[in-house]
């Protein structure tokens, strides 16, 4: 037997029913008229922004990482709660416009076409130059079409940030310029007339370990002000990029934010005299929408193979690609799991858990234990509400794309997406 992460404390049982938002989880599945699906409680993730605006310093802002969930209904939702949108293509440009009109928003990302940039520009996008050659395409697309391009430059900062699932800074990257690079690129930005926006410096993400954040924004408020001091202007936002993790597997535990949000507040009391008029942000993703979401789907096949129990679901790594292992993680461990009205119960037995897709890869839960499910029970998938059905092979072997629930906003009340 493997054991599975911790259930969110969100999430309640009615007499052992899984219930979202308030509702059963058959309610969803019932509106939906099939399985799989997702379902989003925007309530979580208001209740997410406020506390995470109640521990942090006054008058930082907040931005939100649509990579991380670009549901257009729980964009739409999220948009109001906070201070700007960050975006990685052209196509989450449009979501936004759509869903956010008037939103302030930035665009990141190695890669970016020129046809990105010339919409980004045009829509007057903040553009994180991610290389001095992107700064020479922007420049040059900003002279033809005849507007003041806002460009900020991201660095790659020579450091990183600890105990990170995903390491952004202190190697060689394809993301961000090198910081000893940034000075001159600055003066040459100021020198052609773009309007500076400043710096987003990012050292990694998935952290849990308070220390090492707190650690990482310090490093990166010194590297701001000396890359400052070095080019001769003062940044008017520093993006301090995000790394909050959320306890998706054995021995997890939730971070700590209020002791990071002192810390940051006593660290831009102190801060150096060349970032006095200099606003902070943070951005974040996954620590805002991830524990909100979950994804059910049903069984239908039970077998008996080798000794081994296999529940056989109509979901599978074609929805849900992070929860089956292969999603940037070394060793696969198993996300919280459920079975759906059977919440609670004693386990009784241990199984796995596999989707329907035709590869050994396709795999929910590895030898969990689950209490007693049968052909027809629905399986709860928790932890899905970041890096899930956007971030996963949907066309694989030509199974339908799941519907998106969004449920507990009020500017979207139970809004559906499918495409």
């Amino acid at each position: 037997m493997k054991p599975t992460g911790p259930l969110p404390g969100e999430f309640a049982a009615q007499q052992g029913m899984l219930t979202i938002a308030g509702e059963p989880f058959d309610h969803w599945i019932a509106l939906a008229g099939t399985t799989p699906l997702f379902v989003y409680d925007a309530g979580i993730v208001a209740a997410r922004i406020a506390a995470l605006r109640a521990a942090m310093p006054a008058g930082l802002g907040v931005h939100y990482a649509v990579k991380a969930n670009p549901c257009p209904p729980l964009v739409r939702a999220i948009a109001p709660l906070v201070d700007g949108l960050d975006i990685a293509s052209a196509g989450e440009l449009a979501l936004v416009r759509a869903q956010a009109p008037g939103q302030p928003v930035s665009f990141a990302g190695p890669g970016k076409r020129d046809i990105e940039l010339e919409a980004a520009i045009g829509g007057g996008v903040t553009i994180n130059l991610e290389s001095e050659g992107e700064a020479h395409r922007a420049l040059a697309i900003a002279e033809r079409l005849g507007v003041r391009p806002r460009l900020a430059v991201r660095v790659n900062p020579d450091f990183e940030l600890r105990g990170s699932g995903m390491k952004m800074g202190g190697r060689p990257s394809p993301f961000g310029i090198d910081a000893a690079r940034v000075p001159a690129l600055v003066r040459r930005l100021i020198a052609a007339g773009a309007e500076w926006r400043g710096f987003h410096i990012f050292g990694g993400s998935q952290a849990l370990d308070a220390g090492a954040i707190i650690e990482a924004q310090a490093q990166t408020m010194a590297l701001a002000a000396r890359l400052a001091r070095e080019s001769g202007a003062t940044p008017p936002l520093v993006n301090l990029g995000g790394g909050f993790g959320i306890p998706y597997f054995p021995g997890d535990a939730p971070l700590d934010v209020a002791v990071i949000g002192a810390a940051l507040g006593d660290a831009l009391h102190r801060r150096d005299a060349v970032l006095a008029d200099t606003r902070f942000a943070i951005e974040l993703g996954r620590w805002l929408v991830g524990e909100c979401g979950v994804y059910l789907t049903r069984i239908v096949d039970r077998k008996e193979s080798g000794g081994q129990v296999f529940l056989v679901t109509d979901g599978g790594l074609h929805h849900q690609l992070a929860a089956s292992g292969n999603f940037g993680t070394v060793v696969r461990r198993n996300y919280p799991i459920a079975v759906a009205h059977r919440l609670g119960a004693v386990a009784d037995e241990t199984v796995n858990v596999v989707g329907c897709l035709c590869t050994p890869l396709d795999r929910l839960g590895d030898q969990v234990a689950l209490p007693e499910a049968r052909i027809g029970d629905v399986i709860a998938l928790f932890l899905a509400g970041a890096y899930g059905r956007s971030a996963s092979p949907n066309a694989f072997l030509g199974h339908a794309n799941p519907p998106e629930f969004v449920a507990g906003a009020a500017n979207v009340p139970n809004a559906i997406f499918t495409s």
